[in-house]
């Protein structure tokens, strides 16, 4: 084991103690809150009846705000609308921190081998506890809410689809017929895994010095894989098949795992730019005195919590790692492909109808068809398509909202990244997302996704 052995080398001693005591600081402020007991105390709490005749947010951070559909929706279209939103906003926000869950512990084993690193390993440890409670009130209050709203039936849009169905039936017979495939499939990945370690191995080096996450060793002893996210800002940026290389790469280099502080601390800004508003509008209920909504707390809170973690994404990101070994040519290649591959999956659009989304509206478009087609507005087959078409294929202005939240984002990203200096210039300035601001770009590309979306309507309803 290499704890404490290795040494922190590359800045002077004043950055040095600069960073210790932010870290100190951070870590003790955390520790003494009670953010986190206040979030599972709301959580326990939640029920949807009591909180359902309330706007959780500001209206503009409604799903299709902005657009004439929601100038026409009754007022308990809205109320629902602005409910989705948060629930959609937050079960992203809860894979985004499974993330975390995880490269906190891999990479909390590679800073654990430096001295000088207790205290920081102590706040990831720390977070990662946090993020726990986190994930379970934003899941429990997003499935009551569904709940609530839609009621036990499961929406049924679409006909079954009988070849996606034959498949599956063809799928279970072979593995019938053939009893050692899943077998077989296991000792591929055994292998796959150990390909990855001897290319990891020969790409990643630490001046001869060998890293190894303990999170690693312990999985090695109790004879588990390493695991493969698939969703949240990672699981979505790194394909499913380079996952499991990636997360050896973050435990294995200290360069590597500063770089997923620098993927947390994107997300932490994203975040920020709609929660703020949630937290103001916390604030203004709590100066009149009004009612506030369990969900309105929820976000308040966590936004407090989270100050915390972004704290320390933005010190590991933007200073620790330059306390490591300079990283070879392939760690800056792989710290720029997966930010670059942020920018383009995350940031690479404008979405009409859901607010502070910065991506293409193809994702979206089967989730807005079913609410349209659900208890909420019960629109018929012909009357959703054609809403959608008008929302998403036209300017409104909840496009120029949304391009007011884009440029205001684009600038805080920009003083986030400038001061790191292995970026390449299209990260450092945001090249991908900045080229993502026009609303006339955005509309030919919901067109072209429309127009595919409604061919798959009329073909499953044939």
């Amino acid at each position: 084991m290499l704890e404490n052995t290795l040494e922190l080398k590359n800045q002077s001693n004043g950055h040095k103690q600069l960073h210790r005591r932010i870290i100190d600081t951070t870590y003790h402020n955390n520790q003494n809150s009670n953010y986190t007991e206040n979030i599972e105390r709301l959580d326990s709490q939640f029920n949807y009846e009591s909180n359902k005749d309330y706007y959780w947010g500001p209206p503009e951070l409604s799903i299709f705000y902005g657009t004439s559909l929601y100038d026409q929706a009754s007022s308990s279209q809205k109320l629902a609308l602005n409910h989705l939103y948060w629930t959609t906003q937050y079960n992203q926000t809860a894979a985004t921190e499974a993330n975390a869950i995880l490269y906190n512990q891999i990479t909390e084993g590679v800073f654990s081998a430096f001295g000088g690193c207790d205290v920081l390993c102590q706040e990831l440890s720390l977070e990662t506890a946090q993020e726990h409670h986190h994930i379970h009130a934003f899941h429990s209050v997003s499935y009551k809410t569904k709940k609530g709203l839609f009621g036990d039936n499961k929406l049924k849009v679409f006909r079954k689809n009988k070849t996606i169905k034959n498949k599956l039936i063809i799928n279970r017979e072979f593995s019938e017929l053939f009893p050692l495939l899943e077998t077989t499939k296991n000792h591929w990945k055994r292998y796959q895994e150990v390909a990855f370690r001897l290319i990891n191995d020969q790409l990643v080096q630490n001046n001869q010095t060998k890293i190894y996450s303990d999170y690693f060793k312990k999985m090695e002893k109790e004879n588990e894989q390493i695991p493969i996210q698939t969703t949240g800002l990672l699981g979505q940026v790194i394909p499913k098949s380079f996952s499991k290389f990636v997360t050896l790469n973050f435990g294995t280099s200290p360069f590597l795992a500063c770089v997923f502080y620098a993927t947390r601390y994107l997300a932490n800004i994203l975040l920020k730019n709609y929660e703020y508003r949630y937290l103001q509008y916390y604030r203004d209920l709590a100066k009149t005195e009004a009612f506030i909504p369990i969900p309105t707390a929820i976000s308040y809170y966590h936004m407090l919590d989270e100050s915390f973690h972004t704290n320390i994404s933005k010190l590991i990101a933007q200073d620790l790692y330059k306390e490591f070994t300079k990283p070879t040519l392939y760690e800056k290649f792989m710290a720029n492909s997966i930010l670059h591959r942020s920018q383009s999956l995350l940031l690479g659009g404008l979405s009409a109808v859901m607010p502070a989304t910065f991506r293409n509206d193809s994702l979206f478009i089967t989730p807005l068809y079913q609410i349209l087609r659900s208890s909420i507005f019960e629109m018929s087959q012909e009357e959703a398509v054609d809403w959608l078409e008008k929302c998403l294929c036209h300017e409104h202005e909840g496009f120029h909202l949304n391009l007011k939240w884009h440029q205001h984002l684009l600038s805080d990203l920009r003083k986030a990244f400038y001061p790191i200096d292995y970026l390449w210039t299209v990260n450092r300035e945001l090249g991908v997302m900045a080229s993502a601001n026009s609303i006339n770009k955005n509309i030919i590309s919901n067109r072209q996704s429309f127009a595919q979306f409604k061919k798959t309507i009329e073909h499953d309803l044939e």
